[in-house]
């Protein structure tokens, strides 16, 4: 989709629906419960969704153990629960890691996998690893046996607790920064059916350390309700660029459980492109024909590397904290490149960037992408999650009624000219000539056929947003 756009930069926007998580309990095990409930004394007590808990970025310093009760589900075939409250189990409190590489190194590596799957097409590709990532590391948490071992493989994700929690939390806290000119937000969210009684552990664990604050909604009595204040929730978190995340019919009354995750990313680029230097040029498409694009010119140093292959520049945003990577293979090398592309070459090609004079035509484009992932998670090797009779998501109520109904990840970019900030400083430096040269002759990066790109956090090296333009103008 294309729309039109006004001032900024550059926006990037991305919402990813983690998961709808389906619980489908047989006729049998409601039997079952209802007599056992008949025969034995009760402690009748509230949903245990817990109070929001302080973000992963500030617990504890070291791993303390705090006793809290686990609650033993028993749902009713009227859809309404009773809880009976079991032998107090300890909740674990884990430490914020020194660094992020964990995550990261799972999430990038997932990031170019997803890309394979993603790249034989003739449309625009765009997502951001990050987002989908967080959003089945949450869902991890609740999964057992074969369920978390074909998950776990899909994301790499380490199989340390403290390990895989606390690396997340540094990410987390990173992905949120304060006092910065620019908007980089990320945010997790669950939604639970208000009469399933979810284990308190595994809803508190999300919220501590994942930042995912837990909500009450009734799917069953109120599915449409339900579907809108989770779409109004995604709404928010990306500046209503992603507006209605669940269509009509993506949720019913089997859903239990929704896990959410939105980032956004709005920011100017370090240099600008003047919009004066804009002008309307060929793009030559995958689908082999001729767009015309409105291309943005520039001429800079920047960080550049080139290959018989591929160009490379970096194309810094303000303050240099984030970077779109845009890697532009030469004339039908795009399946060689991509063939070769891997986290561990796309950080050789970053350590290969040198400054150079560059003279960059890059176009403008908007497009957002919808993706159901479910065919291409189960494919990549996690079907177990998506079985109604083999998933086991035990972590999550003490049964293995869950499974992964759907998984949908929508996404947003819009990349432009920066707007006018006028400032005016003179300064007269009188300086000892050096006598008549030649000027350098700047590299030419002329992105006017197919093109990958990725935005990264520089930081923690966290691939953001991953895509390739196909076609600028769809």
């Amino acid at each position: 989709m294309k729309t039109n756009q006004k001032g900024g930069t550059a926006v990037i926007i991305i919402s990813i629906v983690a998961m709808v998580i389906a619980a489908v309990l047989a006729a049998g095990y409601y039997v079952y419960q209802s007599f056992a409930l008949q025969n034995q004394p009760t402690q009748t007590v509230e949903n245990p969704i817990i109070e929001n808990q302080t973000p992963a970025s500030s617990t504890a310093d070291s791993q303390n153990h705090t006793i809290v009760e686990s609650p033993k589900k028993t749902d009713l075939p009227d859809g309404n629960s009773t809880t009976t409250v079991e032998t107090p189990v300890e909740f674990k409190q884990y430490a914020t890691a020194a660094d992020s590489s964990q995550t990261v190194s799972a999430a990038n590596q997932f990031a170019f996998e997803l890309y394979a799957r993603y790249k034989n097409t003739n449309d625009n590709v765009f997502f951001s690893p990050y987002s989908i990532s967080s959003a089945l590391e949450m869902t991890y948490e609740g999964a057992r046996g074969k369920t978390a071992d074909e998950i776990q493989s899909v994301f790499h994700f380490p199989q340390d607790t403290a390990t895989r929690i606390g690396s997340f939390a540094k990410l987390y806290s990173e992905i949120n920064p304060q006092n910065v000119t620019y908007q980089l937000s990320t945010a997790n969210a669950l939604w639970a059916q208000k009469s399933y009684p979810f284990d308190i552990n595994y809803l508190k664990t999300i919220e501590t350390y994942y930042g995912g604050n837990a909500a009450n909604l009734d799917f069953i009595a109120d599915t449409e309700g339900s579907r809108q204040t989770i779409n109004n929730w995604v709404s928010e978190k990306t500046a209503n660029k992603i507006p209605e995340l669940f269509a009509k019919g993506t949720l019913d009354q089997s859903t239990r459980l929704v896990l959410t995750n939105a980032i956004y990313f709005k920011g100017k680029w370090a240099t600008p492109f003047e919009k004066l230097a804009t002008s309307e040029k060929d793009f030559s498409t995958a689908a082999q024909s001729k767009s015309k694009v409105s291309m943005m010119n520039r001429q800079d140093n920047l960080k550049y590397a080139g290959t018989s292959d591929y160009q490379t520049i970096e194309l810094p945003y303000e303050k240099n904290d984030l970077s779109m990577i845009v890697i532009l293979p030469n004339a039908s090398k795009m399946d060689i490149v991509e063939k070769m592309l891997n986290n561990s070459t796309f950080n050789a090609i970053k350590e290969s960037l040198n400054s150079e004079l560059v003279y960059v035509s890059l176009p403008k484009f908007k497009f957002d992408t919808a993706y159901n992932m479910n065919n291409t998670l189960a494919t990549m090797g996690m079907p177990t999650a998506f079985n109604p009779s083999s998933a086991d998501f035990s972590g999550m109520d003490g049964t293995r009624s869950l499974y992964i109904g759907t998984v949908i990840h929508k996404a947003y970019i819009d990349v432009y000219e920066e707007g006018t900030e006028a400032a005016a400083a003179t300064g007269v430096a009188m300086k000892l000539s050096a006598g008549p040269m030649n000027p350098p002759q700047p590299k030419i990066f002329n992105a006017n056929h197919p093109f990958i790109f990725a935005i990264v956090h520089n930081q923690s090296g966290s691939i953001l947003f991953m895509g390739k333009v196909n076609d600028p103008t769809k």
